[in-house]
């Protein structure tokens, strides 16, 4: 889909790659923790920005189709991030979580 007609007054250098973003994001009925982080990412880029006003239209579609406002998924981010959140720090790197030293007294 081209939305370089839409992109809005002014470009942004990662419009490309974010686009891609939020496309992916508008597909998901259940977002998991990582796509929140996302959208919350990429809504305070775009904060204020003059530009790619279609991207920042569809980031508020996310939202709705989530069903969460703006704050309300500052705050699951919030809850995220101090969980530990770090992007790209999927369940490979639960593997040797430390459940073998769990019981650290024997040996």
């Amino acid at each position: 889909m081209d939305h370089s007609a839409s992109v809005g007054k002014q470009n942004h250098p990662l419009y490309a790659s974010d686009r891609e973003h939020v496309d992916r994001l508008l597909t998901k009925s259940s977002p998991a923790e990582g796509d929140l982080a996302d959208l919350a990412r990429l809504l305070i880029r775009y904060e204020g920005f003059p530009g790619a006003l279609d991207l920042q239209e569809d980031m508020i579609k996310t939202l709705k189709l989530w069903g969460l406002s703006r704050d309300e998924l500052n705050q699951k981010t919030r809850l995220i991030w101090e969980k530990g959140y770090r992007p790209g720090a999927q369940s490979d790197e639960s593997v040797g979580s430390g459940f073998d030293t769990a019981d650290g007294g024997e040996k």
